[in-house]
């Protein structure tokens, strides 16, 4: 594979065009990719299920027209399912589960021409900010591999920020897109509730907290998957307003002068950790170099309200998820079967009654109120997207003594990205800050309901003013 090397931090676009014009065979690219894999995944663990056979076989065919027709993709082991496929959201339970269908956004990547060629790693169930399952093993930050990559698509913001593929599929139900984009320095995008299809498995998971997307090392990646694959589904339960143009044209196009309010204390009014305060006030002076208007400026709300109905809906849907498992498997759940948190979690889940929950349900939708007349004066709120740097693997851990511990400690880690996703509102993860020690810090940016094109204008400015495509980690070599 001498001479490909460049290929492997090139971004889906360029790929793409090196494949149209002839100057790499898509074979020659699975090649190389497969070898990528081969060799920095014993470091990481970010791939956990191989693809490779069938991927090999597609990029072997005539190639279709469409816009990333060749580009290899890994998919997270998490809600996408592929036909044929081992699905096993991270436990045990479902460690040799065949999914017998593709899910409607798995298809709308086909479409696109992505050749997915794997799946990568995902805590149990999706319910942590860390990778670190007790089935697949720890997922491991290529920038220091004794830290968390983030969670849940921690597989995938690994495999993308290590070289191996220039897209990954990712979730997001309380930042599970945000966080490990954070904690990896690539570019994460959570878009508007309903944006991106669910079906035809799931319509509304978790009262509307879970989104799709993917995580890429450039801007104009994310824009053109995402007009790729966005709208409504058949029997979808809404679908946020369309946007005005393709979301690719939005890259590169002026901003304008926008009013970015910055908070550097968690929204309960608790300090964040040095490093990361450093760094949202050099991304403040950024954005007013750029000719933004910075204002420091946060939403006023009942944190421990939202924390506590956050807390509810998170543990009422991982109860349904085992109870639901259960009926696949076909045997009642029990202790031994799951971790240490996912077993707490599920235990709260049960306790739950159905005023509980919809209380639940009418707190977050409060919320929704009070952050939307938050953005009537102001078009962008910036804060860290984490409270920490990446933090050391096994942080989350949680004793039998006291299994929701974990779960706890979430909450200071990830003290901003869940906001959005009882809202329902876009938000992206911006690497644009390294710490002495080299670890990344995402700088994180929440829009008005339905408007991810002025997110997009503003990462595209940023990443042109302070470009992040040429960092490498070190286990990247």
């Amino acid at each position: 594979m001498q001479g490909f090397e460049e290929l492997a931090f090139m971004d889906a676009t360029d790929l793409a065009a090196l494949i149209r014009k002839k100057k790499i065979h898509p074979r020659e690219l699975m090649d190389f990719t497969i070898a990528r894999i081969e060799k920095i995944n014993p470091k990481i663990n970010a791939v956990v299920t191989p693809i490779f056979g069938e991927a090999q076989k597609a990029a072997s065919k005539p190639l279709s027209p469409a816009p990333f027709a060749g580009v290899p993709m890994l998919l997270k082991d998490l809600i996408a399912s592929y036909k044929g496929v081992r699905m096993t959201f991270g436990t045990k339970n479902l460690e040799h589960f065949t999914a017998d269908h593709d899910s409607e956004l798995v298809k709308r990547f086909k479409k696109a021409g992505f050749l997915i060629l794997g799946k990568t790693n995902t805590p149990e169930l999706g319910l942590l900010p860390t990778t670190e399952p007790r089935l697949l093993g720890p997922c491991r930050n290529p920038w220091d591999l004794n830290r968390t990559s983030g969670g849940s698509s921690g597989g995938s913001a690994a495999a993308v920020a290590a070289g191996i593929v220039p897209v990954a599929h990712g979730n997001d139900g309380g930042g599970s897109i945000r966080i490990p984009a954070s904690c990896c320095g690539i570019f994460g995008l959570k878009p508007t509730r309903g944006r991106n299809p669910l079906g035809p498995d799931f319509g509304d998971l978790l009262n509307g907290l879970v989104c799709e997307h993917v995580l890429t090392r450039s801007v104009r990646d994310s824009a053109a998957v995402l007009d790729e694959v966005m709208g409504p589904d058949v029997g979808d339960p809404y679908y946020p307003p369309p946007p005005k143009r393709p979301f690719k044209k939005e890259v590169g196009r002026d901003p304008g002068r926008l009013k970015i309010a910055f908070w550097k204390k968690t929204f309960r009014g608790e300090p964040i950790a040095p490093e990361c305060r450093k760094a949202v006030l050099d991304a403040a002076k950024l954005c007013s170099d750029l000719g933004h208007e910075v204002v420091e400026k946060a939403p006023r709300f009942d944190g421990e309200q939202l924390a506590r109905a956050f807390t509810v809906i998170w543990a009422a849907g991982c109860a349904s998820t085992i109870d639901g498992i259960a009926f696949i498997v076909g045997k009642p759940p029990s202790a031994d079967q799951y971790e240490t948190v996912t077993w707490g979690l599920y235990e709260l889940g049960k306790r739950v009654t159905a005023s509980e929950y919809l209380l639940a349900v009418q707190t977050l939708q409060r919320l929704c109120r009070d952050i939307g007349r938050f953005f009537v004066d102001v078009d962008l709120l910036m804060t860290t997207t984490l409270g920490e740097p990446p933090v050391p693997l096994g942080t989350f851990d949680s004793p039998a003594d006291d299994p929701l511990k974990g779960w706890r400690r979430s909450a200071e880690f990830v003290p901003y990205t869940p906001v959005c996703n009882a809202t329902g509102q876009p938000a992206m993860s911006v690497p644009l800050y390294w710490t002495k020690e080299g670890l990344p810090i995402g700088i994180h940016f929440m829009g008005r309901y339905g408007d991810e094109a002025t997110l997009l204008r503003l990462a595209a400015q940023l990443e042109q003013a302070r470009p992040w495509k040429d960092r490498r980690p070190p286990s990247a070599e």
